[in-house]
């Protein structure tokens, strides 16, 4: 069984990193297709997958199509029980799929004033307060998660789940726009930047380059905060 996963843009497509990542680090067979989010044949590239209309889109060997990255991880977890996907202690299980799904629609100012951009960090972003607001619970429900759950691994619950695949975008966003968080915060966020597939999938959009840039601002920026690819 092999899966198809239709992504955008490695650089810039948040959504489809938490795809990518639910495959990657769960070794699941599968092969990505580069739909063209800022070439202009995006509705072309996803015409055979309707309804989808977003990215990440995945489809399974049998043909099935699905959407939505809570779908797609849901899915994939009922399909593959021996991966672990999700937390195995239920009270841990239960605490990752809320705020799974709080990040899945929540975090609205984080996520439009600060776009995921993996190709430097800006210097001097004006932190507002609905940003500020956003972080504060971040750190209150990543803080909750490792101190109750963690039992003292690098991940929100310990070892890797569908959890950190969610929020890895979200600490791409605080790296790269050099928001500031507290201590145990930036450790995670660490954690997220030296792994070696988050590594590989940056080093991917690398190879790409952009003119305009999407989501430039008229910031000085330094070399982004994690390994050099």
């Amino acid at each position: 069984m092999r899966y198809e996963l239709y992504i955008g843009d490695h650089s810039f497509s948040s959504w489809s990193l938490r795809g990518w990542l639910m495959l990657e680090k769960f070794d699941l067979p599968f092969k990505a297709h580069l739909v063209g989010l800022y070439g202009g044949t995006f509705k072309e590239d996803l015409s055979a997958l309707a309804p989808a209309r977003l990215v990440p889109v995945l489809r399974t060997a049998e043909g099935t199509v699905i959407g939505e990255t809570l779908a797609i991880a849901e899915e994939l977890n009922s399909r593959h029980p021996d991966r672990n996907m999700w937390p195995q202690q239920a009270n841990a299980r239960a605490f990752a799929r809320w705020i799974v799904a709080e990040m899945h629609a929540g975090f609205t100012a984080l996520r439009s004033e600060c776009p995921m951009q993996l190709l430097h960090q800006y210097q001097g972003f004006a932190v507002s307060d609905a940003v500020r607001t956003d972080l504060d619970r971040l750190e209150l429900l990543w803080d909750k998660a490792r101190s109750e759950f963690g039992q003292g691994g690098p991940w929100l619950f310990g070892r890797y789940s569908l959890a950190d695949a969610f929020f890895a975008p979200v600490a791409a966003r605080i790296a790269g726009y050099d928001l500031p968080v507290g201590d145990q915060a930036q450790a995670y966020i660490e954690t997220t930047l030296v792994d070696p597939a988050f590594c590989r999938w940056r080093a991917q959009g690398l190879t790409k380059t952009y003119d305009p840039v999407p989501y430039a601002l008229k910031l000085p920026t330094k070399a982004w905060p994690g390994p050099a690819t």
